[in-house]
């Protein structure tokens, strides 16, 4: 198993990987809207934070020898679902015709009450 770390998306808030690489798949763990050179929460709508989620996790998948169009598995995890469509319409931006299998649910709470946090599986180079 090979850790992935990488200064483009947040350090890891606590006792785990941004990322592990194993048997030609790399696990991601959940990203939320954190600003990666400053720790901070990005300020906005759920779309703001869905944003910078999608670019933080593209940074983990890139530095793993990967990328989000070689996503296998997506796990959105959203504190009002009422959410989905807003966080749909940037997440559908950020595959394009890519269609990984994915999940999603409501979630009680998420860290540091971000309304939007996403992990996934994909297939390394």
């Amino acid at each position: 198993m090979k850790q992935v770390r990488t200064d483009e998306a947040p350090a890891a808030i606590g006792p785990y990987s941004q990322a592990i690489v194993h048997g030609g798949l790399v696990y991601c763990s959940g990203q939320i809207a954190l600003d990666p050179s400053s720790g901070t929460l990005v300020q906005g709508d759920v779309q703001t934070e869905t944003r910078l989620v999608l670019k933080n996790l593209s940074a983990v998948l890139n530095k793993a020898g990967s990328g989000l169009n070689r996503v296998i598995k997506v796990t959105v995890f959203l504190k009002d679902l009422g959410d989905f469509t807003a966080v749909n319409q940037v997440y559908a931006e950020a595959f394009g015709e890519h269609r990984p299998a994915r999940a999603c649910v409501e979630v009680a709470r998420l860290p540091r009450d971000v309304r939007v946090e996403i992990d996934c599986v994909a297939a390394v180079t």
